[in-house]
C-alpha cells in the first residue's frame, strides 16, 4: 500500500494536503481513473495539485513514466523490476508503426531520437538531456537508453559487421561500469550518485548503425577523494577493491582484513554498486589489461594509505611538522605502492619551495600543520584527477570510432542534479549553476521559442508567464560584475583573502540583484543564491583556495620521479613541459581558475546542445529515504516547482504542438478540397475570431496560395461533421491557425484532418472499386450470356440427337410387331382351314350314371360353355374343390372314381379339339388321344422364349393334377 507520509510531517504539509483534496474532489469526482492518463496535459485544470495527483495515482500502479508535453517524466521506483527494460520490450517499442501511441517509457524517447536520424530531418543530431535532483534516477536511466541503442542499432548484414558491432556495443556498455566506479559516490541523498558530468555521443553511420562513441566529463569532484561529508562515502572503486580483493592481492596492496582508513568512511555499508569483479571485466573489455589494473589499484591504494598520515603542530615554526605517532608505517607504506622515496614524499609535504627575484631565487620554508594537510590532500587529488582522466582517454580510444566513418550522432547529457546540503562550497555553486543553465537552454527552446513563434506567425495567443531564471543567471556570471567574476578576482588578488571579506565585496556589489539573498541567523560568512529550484546557502571558507586549486611544482615534480609504470605515464618527465604556475608567472597572465575552465567547458556543453533537437527526460524523486511505494507529496511539489513542469504542461495543452509548412500541408491535405462546400465562409470559421483579429484572418486569406485557401475553407466542414457525430464539447476545442509560414494546430486537429483525408481516399478507393465492380460484372454478365447461348445450342443437339434415335427403335419395335402379329395371323388360319369339323361323341354314360343330377347338369353346362370352364380350371379365383376337379375331368375326359386309380394311360383313346376359334355346333369333341394341334401336348416352360401361338390357353403351366 502506498505510505501516506504526509499525514505525519509539518502542519503546512497536512494543510497542503486538505486543500489539495478539497480543490480536486469535484474535478476528480466525475473523471476517468487518473492513473489511466499517459499525458499530464490532459488533466484539467492543470494546475500543481491535479498534476501531482495524477503521478500518485499512476505511482501507486506501479506506472512510472508519464508524458508531460514535449517531457517525459520519469518517477524513480526504488526498486528493480526487470520486466520493465527487458530486450523485448526494447524490440517492441523499435518495431511499433507509431511508438508514440504505446506506453510512455524511455524506450519511446530512444526510438523517436532514433527514427528522426534516420528520417534526416535537420538537424539530423539528437540530443537527450536527463535532468533531476540527484537520486531520481538519471543514471540508470542514461544506462538504460545506451542499451537500447545497443540494442536496435547493431544489426549489420554481414558477418564480420555484426562481429565489429557486437564488440563496439559491448565496449559502450562496459564504459558505464568503470565510470560509474571511479566517478560516482554514495551521498545522503544516492547511494549511487554521479560525482561529474558526462555527455555521450553515440556515433551512427550512413545506415544508422552505431559504429562508436565518445565520453566527455565536467568537472570532477575530485575533493571528495580526500575530504568527505558526514555519513558520505568515498568513491566506489576504493571500496570495491577493499571488499573484493584476493588474499594475494591484499598482501600485495597492504590491505589487511579489518584495516582502518581515514578516507574510507562508512565501509560497514554493503551496497550492490560493491561489485569488484564486475568492473575488472568491463577493464578487460575496454581494453585494459590484467597487469594495467593491478597497477591501477595498486595506486588506489597508495591513495588510501597516503590519508593516513597526519601531522602535528610544530613548537618552531622554523622547523616542519613532525608526524602523529603511528603514521610512519602508512608513509613507508604509501612511498612504497606509489614507488616513491619516503624521505622525499615526506619532504616534499612538509617543506614549501619559494621563488622569488629577478634570478627566481629558492626558498624553503616549512608548512603549518594545516598546510601539510592540504598539501596532502592535493597530492591525492591530483593523482586521482590524473587517473581519471586517463581512464576517459582509454575508454575514449577503445571505443571511439574513425570521423570519417559516422555522419550523425545522439548525444546522452547526465549531468549533477540540484544540490542543497546544510554546507554547499564551490562544487554545489558549480552544479546548481549548470543545472541553471540547463534550465534556461530548456526554457529557451521549447518555452519561450514556442511563444516567440506565435508571436512572430501573427497568431492571437493568451501568453504563459513561464518561470524565467535569466535573473538567477546575470547574478552568477553577469557583466561586469557577478559571483563568479569576484570570486575570479580574488584569486587573481595576490593577498590572503578571507570568507568575511568575499562575503562583504559580495554583498556590497551585488546587493540590488533579487536573487540574492543573505541568512542574517547565520554565524559563518555565507551568502544565499534563489535558485529556480529553491535558495541554497554557499559558505565563503576555502570558496577562494577552492577555486585557485593550486598543484605546488614541487608535488607535480615528486610524481615524476616515480618509478611506477602507471604515475610515469600520468606524469611524464618533460624537461620542455612547464606548469601553470610557471607560465602565469612569466605571461603576467591569470591563472585558469575552477569556475572558469568549468564555464567554458559549460559553453562548449552548450553550443552542441543547441545544434542538436533536444529531448527531455525529467527524472522525479519520490522520497529522499530511497523507499519503494512511498510518494512525498511535499518534496514531489518542490520538484515540479524547480523544474518548471507545470509551465512546460500549460504551453503544450494551450499552444499548438503541431506546426507545418504552406508547402508540406498542401502537399498532404490537398485531397481535402473535394470536401470544399460551393458557399465559403472563409476563414472566419476556423478559429473564434474577436474585432481585430476576424479583420487580420481576413487580410491574411488574401495573400494565401489558392489551394491552401481552398484546403481551410473545407475545415469548417470537418469540424461541423465531427461537431454531428461525437461530443461537441471535444470537438469545439480544435483550432487550426494559419500563420505567415506556417500552419498551427493541436493533436486534436491533426487527428480531424487526418481522418478527413482517410475518408477522401476512401472516397476515391470506391469510386475505384465501383468502377472496378461495374466492368467486371459487365464482363461476367457477357461470359454469362455467352454461355447460356452455347450451353442452350449443346442441349438443343442433344435433344434432337435422343429424339431421332428414339424414333428409330420405335420405328424398329412398329415393324417388327406387326411382322410378329401377321404371322401369327397366317399360322392360326393355317391350322383352323386344315381341319375338318367332326361330330362331337358322346359324353360317358359311366360317368353321367356316377353323378348326381345336380352335377351331371352342371357337367353339361360346361361341355356346352367349355372356354368358360378352361378359364375356371386356370383361374386363381374360381372354384375350388371337387367342382374344380370335375370341370377338370369332364375338360379331358378322365374316368372318374378314387384318385388313386384316375392315372392316365397312354392306351387311353383320346380325341382332339376340332376348332379353337369357331363356337362349338352342337356337342363338344374332346381328343382322347394325340391332338392335331402342333405342340398341344407339351407342357410350356416358365420361360417366356418357350410360348408357342395360342396353344398355351388350352394347357396347365404345370402338368395335369392327378385327381
Amino acid at each position: 500500500m502506498l505510505q501516506q507520509v504526509n499525514g505525519h510531517s509539518s502542519g503546512t504539509d497536512a494543510q497542503g494536503r486538505a486543500s489539495l483534496k478539497g480543490d480536486l474532489q469535484q474535478f476528480l469526482g466525475g473523471e476517468a481513473p487518473l492513473h489511466q492518463l499517459d499525458d499530464l496535459t490532459k488533466v484539467n485544470p492543470v494546475t500543481l495539485e491535479t498534476v501531482l495527483r495524477c503521478l500518485q495515482a499512476r505511482y501507486t500502479e506501479d506506472i512510472f513514466y508519464t508524458n508531460a508535453g514535449c517531457t517525459l517524466v520519469a518517477l524513480n521506483p526504488f526498486k528493480p523490476i526487470p520486466q520493465l527494460y527487458a530486450p523485448e520490450l526494447m524490440q517492441e517499442y523499435h518495431a511499433a508503426p507509431q511508438p508514440q501511441k504505446l506506453k510512455p517509457h524511455i524506450f519511446t524517447v530512444g526510438e523517436q531520437t532514433y527514427r528522426n536520424v534516420k528520417s534526416l530531418i535537420e538537424p539530423i543530431n539528437q540530443s537527450i538531456v536527463v535532468s533531476g535532483e540527484s537520486g531520481a534516477g538519471k543514471t540508470w536511466t542514461s544506462r538504460c537508453l545506451m542499451k537500447f541503442y545497443a540494442v536496435v542499432a547493431s544489426s549489420p548484414a554481414s558477418c564480420e559487421n555484426y562481429k565489429m558491432a557486437e564488440r563496439i556495443e559491448q565496449r559502450i556498455l562496459n564504459s558505464n561500469p568503470v565510470m560509474e566506479a571511479f566517478g560516482n559516490a554514495c551521498t545522503l541523498r544516492n547511494n549511487n550518485s554521479s560525482r561529474f558530468g558526462k555527455f555521450i555521443q553515440l556515433q551512427l553511420n550512413r545506415a544508422q548503425q552505431m559504429t562508436g562513441a565518445a565520453v566527455q566529463t565536467y568537472l570532477l569532484e575530485k575533493t571528495r577523494v580526500a575530504c568527505q561529508a558526514s555519513s558520505e562515502r568515498n568513491f566506489h572503486i576504493f571500496y570495491q577493491i577493499c571488499k573484493g580483493a584476493t588474499k594475494d592481492e591484499r598482501l600485495q596492496w597492504y590491505l589487511p582484513e579489518g584495516a582502518a582508513f581515514s578516507w574510507l568512511p562508512n565501509p560497514e555499508n554493503n551496497l550492490e554498486e560493491d561489485c569488484f569483479e564486475l568492473t575488472r571485466e568491463a577493464m578487460l573489455h575496454l581494453g585494459i589489461d590484467t597487469p594495467t589494473q593491478n597497477n591501477i589499484f595498486k595506486v588506489l591504494a597508495g591513495l588510501l594509505h597516503l590519508g593516513n598520515v597526519h601531522f602535528a603542530d610544530s613548537e618552531d615554526e622554523a622547523q616542519p611538522c613532525q608526524l602523529v605517532d603511528g603514521t610512519k608505517v602508512s608513509v613507508r607504506t604509501s612511498a612504497l605502492l606509489l614507488q616513491l622515496a619516503e624521505d622525499m614524499l615526506l619532504e616534499t609535504i612538509q617543506i614549501r619551495t619559494i621563488k622569488a627575484g629577478k634570478q627566481q631565487q629558492v626558498f624553503r620554508k616549512p608548512c603549518s600543520r594545516a598546510e601539510c594537510d592540504t598539501r596532502r590532500d592535493c597530492l591525492a587529488k591530483l593523482i586521482y584527477a590524473r587517473l581519471f582522466d586517463w581512464l576517459v582517454s582509454v575508454i575514449n580510444s577503445s571505443i571511439c570510432a574513425d570521423s570519417s566513418s559516422w555522419t550523425a550522432f545522439i548525444g546522452l547529457l547526465d549531468v549533477y542534479g540540484f544540490e542543497s546540503f546544510p554546507d554547499n562550497s564551490l562544487e554545489q555553486l558549480c552544479i546548481n549553476y549548470a543545472n541553471e543553465k540547463l534550465q534556461q537552454h530548456f526554457v529557451a527552446h521549447y518555452l519561450k521559442a514556442q511563444q516567440e513563434e506565435y508571436a512572430v506567425e501573427g497568431l492571437e495567443w493568451s501568453f504563459v508567464n513561464y518561470q524565467d531564471n535569466q535573473t538567477c543567471l546575470d547574478l552568477l556570471e553577469g557583466s561586469p560584475i557577478s559571483i563568479c567574476s569576484l570570486i575570479n578576482e580574488e584569486c587573481r588578488l595576490n593577498r590572503p583573502s578571507s570568507a568575511v571579506q568575499l562575503q562583504t565585496r559580495i554583498e556590497s556589489a551585488l546587493g540590488g540583484k533579487p536573487c540574492l539573498g543573505h541568512n542574517k541567523l547565520s554565524r559563518e560568512p555565507s551568502f544565499v543564491v534563489v535558485h529556480f529550484a529553491g535558495p541554497v546557502r554557499y559558505h565563503t571558507e576555502g570558496l577562494v583556495e577552492k577555486n585557485k586549486d593550486p598543484v605546488p611544482p614541487e608535488l607535480t615534480g615528486l610524481l615524476q620521479q616515480s618509478q611506477d609504470p602507471l604515475l610515469m605515464m600520468l606524469f611524464p618527465a618533460n624537461p620542455e613541459e612547464k606548469t601553470q604556475e610557471e607560465l602565469s608567472a612569466q605571461s603576467r597572465a591569470p591563472a585558469l581558475t575552477v569556475v572558469s575552465k568549468f564555464k567554458a567547458s559549460l559553453e562548449q556543453l552548450l553550443q552542441v546542445l543547441h545544434s542538436t533537437t533536444p529531448h527531455y527526460i525529467r527524472c522525479i524523486k519520490p522520497n529522499s529515504q530511497s523507499k519503494p511505494q512511498t510518494f512525498l507529496q511535499k518534496e514531489v511539489l518542490s520538484q515540479l516547482e524547480a523544474c518548471g513542469l507545470v509551465e512546460t504542461i500549460h504551453i503544450s495543452a494551450a499552444g499548438f504542438p503541431i506546426r507545418v509548412s504552406h508547402q508540406n500541408f498542401v502537399e498532404r491535405y490537398k485531397l481535402l478540397r473535394r470536401l470544399r462546400p460551393r458557399t465559403s465562409s472563409g476563414l472566419q470559421g476556423l478559429c473564434p475570431a474577436r474585432g481585430p483579429s476576424e479583420q487580420l484572418l481576413c487580410a491574411k486569406e488574401a495573400t494565401l496560395q489558392p489551394p491552401l485557401q481552398d484546403i481551410l475553407h473545407a475545415v469548417p466542414a470537418l469540424i461541423q461533421t465531427a461537431t454531428t457525430t461525437s461530443d461537441p464539447a471535444e470537438t469545439a476545442q480544435v483550432p487550426l491557425y494559419c500563420g505567415r509560414t506556417k500552419i498551427f494546430m493541436t493533436d486534436s486537429m491533426l487527428e480531424l484532418l487526418e481522418c478527413g483525408r482517410a475518408q477522401v481516399l476512401e472516397q476515391c478507393a470506391r469510386c475505384i472499386q465501383c468502377g472496378w465492380r461495374q466492368h467486371r460484372l459487365q464482363k461476367q454478365e457477357k461470359q454469362r450470356q455467352a454461355a447460356v447461348l452455347i450451353q442452350a445450342a449443346v442441349r438443343s443437339w442433344l435433344t434432337r440427337k435422343h429424339i431421332r434415335r428414339l424414333h428409330k427403335a420405335a420405328t424398329v419395335i412398329k415393324h417388327a410387331w406387326h411382322k410378329w402379329r401377321i404371322r401369327m395371323a397366317c399360322l392360326a388360319s393355317k391350322e383352323l382351314d386344315a381341319m375338318e369339323e367332326k361330330p362331337m361323341p358322346q359324353a360317358p354314360s359311366s360317368l353321367s350314371s356316377s353323378l348326381p343330377p345336380g352335377h351331371t347338369k352342371l357337367l353339361g353346362a360346361i361341355i356346352h360353355l367349355w372356354p368358360l370352364g378352361l378359364v375356371l380350371a386356370n383361374s386363381a379365383g374360381g372354384m375350388r374343390g371337387f367342382q374344380r376337379k370335375l370341370v377338370a375331368h369332364a375338360c379331358l375326359r378322365l374316368p372318374t372314381g378314387s384318385p388313386r386309380n384316375n392315372i392316365q394311360t397312354p392306351q387311353q383313346d383320346q380325341a382332339g379339339i376340332t376348332s379353337i376359334r369357331a363356337l362349338p355346333q352342337g356337342s363338344i369333341k374332346f381328343h382322347c388321344r394325340k391332338s392335331p394341334l402342333r405342340y398341344a401336348d407339351i407342357c410350356p416352360e416358365p420361360s417366356a422364349s418357350n410360348v408357342t401361338g395360342f396353344n398355351q390357353i388350352l394347357l396347365e403351366r404345370n402338368r395335369p393334377v392327378q385327381v
